[in-house]
């Protein structure tokens, strides 16, 4: 799933606020700080989440029968080999 820069900001923020009604914000001595680290991080995962699809894609790809992308069982094959991959990378 491909985000913007600022839908990425927004959910730092909103997790932000979530740490914070949390009972959080003792934890959070600079709020700028901590507010770039959740968006660094954000934004790594979609790049993994990205990089994964794509390997998915290609994958699927690959195989001699074609398979409509959307289709059911493209989303069943899909689902399947993402789940395998994150797994290798310990997620």
């Amino acid at each position: 799933m491909r985000l913007s820069e600022d839908k990425i900001s927004h959910l730092s923020h909103v997790a932000f606020d979530a740490l914070v009604k949390g009972g959080a914000a003792e934890l959070l001595a600079d709020d700028a700080k901590v507010r770039r680290e959740l968006k660094q991080l954000i934004a790594r995962r979609v790049k993994e989440e990205d990089e994964v699809g794509d390997i998915v894609r290609k994958k699927i790809q690959s195989y001699s029968r074609r398979i409509m992308e959307g289709s059911p069982e493209w989303d069943v094959m899909f689902r399947k080999h993402y789940e395998e991959e994150m797994n290798k990378r310990g997620k």
